[in-house]
């Protein structure tokens, strides 16, 4: 039984034609870095909505860490850190304030007036989460003197505090600069190294579910797709190598001896499966140019809507 368990999940708003989610089905297995992508209005804000206990079903069965979303919220928020699209820190407070309260929300103690008079286990955590995302040194700073990217590290100490097997991370990046994007992820991936967090990513930056283990796409309230990007890049983009030579006609002759279809777009693109080596070994002319052109994540996924009919 994975981490995650989604059964037959059905959420249909009043007045509305259709259901939202429709018949959603998917686990995610402990430690997993899962993404679960789709274009606006596909059902994927909806379906997080659910997962994290803020919005109620229609029907179906959705579990978390073994507990029923529905019949067991409390414990489910116990074992679940959420980082939301829009910023939810208390700007009247400090950052180790936030902290504070919400470690005080989740039972890890009770509150005290200063750090100081905080538990030592409390105090602990707190310097080494501090120490892992880096904002050490603005822990006791007010919320309204810090940037965004800071407001965000704070947030992941926050969703962390109480050592969750599941951290939601829904858009965790909208907003940031590309330095501090880049910065963030390095502090999620270190902190999911040391942990064990299973990650369960929503974004519509493509490129951040590039290393995920695997991605689920939904797309008009269904599950359209749920493989590793590898299996899916392979499915849907093909690979290139583009070629040249002095002697283009030389190497076409050999392409078309070997069986290898091509195209020529300024210079000779060959399409592939499998080694991109075992092709290049076979070439006795001598070339003058060698690319290998791999598709992303991004490359696939827009091809997949493309083809079925999501947004462009």
């Amino acid at each position: 039984m994975g981490v995650i368990e989604v059964n037959g999940l059905v959420k249909q708003y009043k007045g509305a034609k259709a259901p939202a989610v429709d018949d959603v089905s998917f686990s995610v297995e402990a430690g997993e870095f899962f993404a679960f992508l789709g274009p606006n209005g596909a059902g994927k804000t909806t379906t997080i909505s659910i997962l994290t206990t803020t919005l109620s079903k229609t029907a179906g069965e959705v579990k978390i860490a073994g507990f029923d979303v529905f019949q067991q919220p409390r414990q489910v928020r116990e074992k679940v850190g959420i980082i939301f699209q829009n910023p939810s820190l208390d700007p009247e407070l400090t950052a180790e304030q936030n902290i504070r309260f919400h470690a005080c929300l989740y039972g890890m103690c009770s509150y005290r007036p200063s750090f100081g008079l905080m538990p030592a286990s409390y105090r602990k955590r707190v310097l080494e989460l501090a120490e892992i995302v880096g904002i050490q040194d603005s822990l006791f700073r007010s919320i309204k003197k810090l940037s965004g990217g800071m407001k965000r590290k704070l947030e992941i100490i926050r969703s962390l505090i109480h050592t969750p097997e599941v951290l939601f991370l829904d858009e965790p990046t909208q907003g940031l600069d590309a330095v501090s994007r880049r910065g963030l992820w390095d502090y999620i991936n270190q902190v999911r190294a040391q942990y064990g967090t299973t990650i369960f990513l929503t974004t519509h930056y493509i490129d951040e579910a590039e290393n995920v283990d695997r991605v689920c796409i939904i797309n008009q309230g269904k599950i359209a797709a749920c493989e590793s990007p590898e299996t899916l890049k392979r499915s849907l983009v093909r690979q290139e190598l583009v070629l040249d030579a002095a002697d283009r006609t030389a190497l076409i002759a050999e392409l078309t001896a070997l069986g290898l279809p091509y195209t020529l777009n300024g210079h000779v693109v060959v399409p592939y499966q499998g080694s991109a080596q075992q092709i290049i070994a076979k070439l006795q002319t001598q070339l003058t140019l060698l690319r290998i052109n791999q598709p992303t994540l991004e490359d696939t996924y827009v091809e997949f809507l493309s083809r079925t009919g999501g947004e462009k």
